[in-house]
């Protein structure tokens, strides 16, 4: 998928939207109140329905713990500006705790596709060539709804689910016959059928959900900016300086710690080249030095500050899967 097409979700989309409470006779009940908040937050996200966890994680954080008798309880203007506004902004921090990360398929993907020839005339030979299990040189017209599967959100088309008007659009060109189609004629109707599909896109995005965490400092920025959860870091690390053997380095020490904490951290797996980005002109610079208990802990911040830095320049994505 195109980075284009990829946003990352992490509360800043929030930040100016409009907490305004539309004019009202009667008092506003605790479920008006959200279908308002979720309707605004929809809206500044790209039109993506926010998933029921990140909603119940918010009531969480409101402190509501009696969800029923709040949806019901009728609030003044006043107090139901306040409460519309600390949901979202409840909402916003959620998604800075744990972006989110959405593909948005407007037909970008597939207008640059389609504008270049050879790069289509290939795709439509590929996908030809794999839908042809028998060899014969000719598929059926209704193969065209596989290649579309095939081709997936990593070049632009979103799912039947997703997207049902696929199926409308497909009608419109017969391609629910059985009428056979050699190469040239199967990549022409592939053709019409993407092109439509652009207009379509371009008039009605397809929002969704990937599953793939992202990793851009913000974790490390709030650990570092909070006093008492990086002292307990950093002692943590030290006391594995205690533990291990003399022969391993000072930044060996650190980055198997790091390693083994990384979720809790907000770093990416172990196998990732950003840990060698960090640590390389490190590693030369304090191996093989005594650092004392002082010295020891300065270092540990300053990696910690090094992949903040880095992570925020360049995120790192990690599938989920």
């Amino acid at each position: 998928m195109s980075d284009a097409e990829l946003k990352v979700l992490d509360g800043t989309h929030l930040r100016g939207v409009d907490l305004s409470l539309p004019d009202a006779d009667a008092p506003f009940t605790g479920a008006n109140i959200l279908d308002i908040a979720h309707s605004r937050a929809s809206a500044s996200l790209f039109g993506l329905s926010l998933p029921h966890s990140l909603k119940a994680s918010t009531l969480t954080r409101l402190r509501t713990t009696d969800v029923d008798a709040f949806l019901s309880a009728e609030y003044a203007p006043d107090k139901a500006s306040a409460i519309l506004r600390d949901y979202v902004t409840a909402i916003a921090d959620q998604l800075r705790d744990n972006p989110l990360v959405v593909s948005i398929l407007d037909g970008s993907t597939l207008r640059m596709l389609l504008e270049d020839e050879d790069d289509f005339a290939m795709l439509a030979e590929n996908l030809f060539t794999d839908l042809d299990v028998e060899e014969e040189g000719k598929i059926s017209k209704s193969e065209i709804r596989n290649a579309l599967v095939q081709m997936g959100v990593e070049m632009g088309v979103p799912s039947f689910s997703e997207f049902p008007q696929l199926n409308d659009l497909l009608r419109k060109h017969g391609v629910d016959g059985e009428e056979k189609l050699g190469q040239a004629q199967f990549a022409q109707l592939l053709q019409s059928v993407l092109q439509d599909l652009e207009v379509e896109l371009s008039k009605e995005n397809v929002v969704s959900i990937q599953n793939v965490q992202i990793f851009n400092g913000s974790k490390l920025r709030q650990l570092l900016g909070n006093e008492h959860e990086l002292n307990s870091t950093v002692e943590k690390a030290l006391r594995e300086k205690q533990e291990a053997k003399d022969s391993l380095r000072n930044t060996e020490i650190i980055r198997n710690f790091l390693k083994r904490n990384a979720k809790e951290l907000g770093l990416p797996v172990a196998e990732a080249d950003e840990y060698e980005a960090v640590f390389a002109d490190i590693a030369k610079e304090k191996d093989g030095v005594e650092l004392d208990k002082e010295e020891l802990a300065k270092l540990v911040k300053d990696i910690l500050e090094k992949f903040a830095d880095q992570l925020e320049v360049n995120p790192v994505y990690q599938d989920l899967a």
